[in-house]
């Protein structure tokens, strides 16, 4: 066969066989577009971490925007709609939706991340990125607790780095419990141990207040015990003042706690 034949003929088998490849792809789109959506599958990735929203949630959302794609055939189905509605959830952070060629439709939901809790005036959550988000009827998540006068600007600022600190620090991550925010913008913390209220007035020099406070537990209450007071107050520049329980109005005195370490404050004082 000449040359130029040759060239014909592979020219037109290519053009045949490029159009059994569309004239198949067309079929197979058009025969699986007619299949109708028998099947939902929704896929919460992280939910043995944490559970803000669960799949019926999903469902009725999708339901009341008429993007439930349970009966739809699958060419009408708008996996991007799906998509969009539920990343404008303030519980999810991504969704991914696909169709399969059986005709399962399945989303892959995945949710935020809750850092600590906020109850106040407002109860919400703020997550890893510093968003808020509203608290679930439904679930909550085991998180640190933030009481009192606190607004969503103080939560995603502040209060955010201060639980970043708290929780970078396993001493003070097994210790604290609650953080109340008072009136007049000062913090208090609840512990996990003991009962007496931590009072760390501003912020302000928050990691030398909490070290004054890490000596008085290792080396001041592994003496004199746990159990005698109902404040620590660490506001004041080289001193802790207790409260012991029980006690009111009585003066301020110096208490036989003074461990030997230059780094703690030169007094612990007492209310005794």
């Amino acid at each position: 066969m000449k040359p130029k034949f040759k060239n014909i003929a592979i020219g037109i088998g290519s053009m045949l066989i490029l159009f059994y490849v569309f004239f198949a792809l067309w079929r197979f789109t058009k025969a699986n577009g007619d299949k109708v959506c028998r099947r939902f599958e929704i896929e919460l990735t992280d939910s043995i971490q944490h559970q803000l929203i669960s799949e019926k949630e999903i469902s009725e959302l999708l339901d009341q925007h008429q993007l439930n794609p349970i009966g739809k055939t699958i060419k009408r189905i708008r996996t991007e709609a799906i998509e969009k509605l539920l990343k404008e959830n303030p519980l999810i952070k991504n969704a991914e939706c696909y169709k399969t060629p059986s005709g399962i439709v399945h989303v892959k939901v995945h949710q935020r991340t809750p850092k600590f809790r906020v109850i106040g005036i407002e109860s919400f959550y703020v997550d890893t990125e510093k968003k808020w988000m509203p608290a679930s009827p439904n679930f909550s998540a085991y998180v640190p607790i933030v009481s009192g006068r606190i607004t969503k600007s103080m939560a995603t600022g502040e209060i955010f780095e201060f639980i970043s600190f708290l929780e970078e620090n396993p001493f003070w991550n097994a210790q604290i419990e609650q953080i109340y925010v008072c009136e007049n913008l000062k913090i208090e913390l609840v512990p996990r141990v003991g009962d007496a209220i931590i009072s760390l007035g501003t912020l302000e020099h928050y990691e030398s207040k909490l070290e004054k406070l890490r000596k008085l537990y290792t080396k001041g209450f592994n003496t004199i015990g746990w159990n005698r007071y109902n404040r620590i107050d660490l506001q004041y520049k080289d001193q802790v003042i207790c409260t012991k329980i029980g006690v009111k109005d009585s003066p301020v005195k110096q208490a036989n706690i003074e461990p030997q370490d230059s780094t703690i404050a030169p007094k612990i004082v007492s209310i005794i």
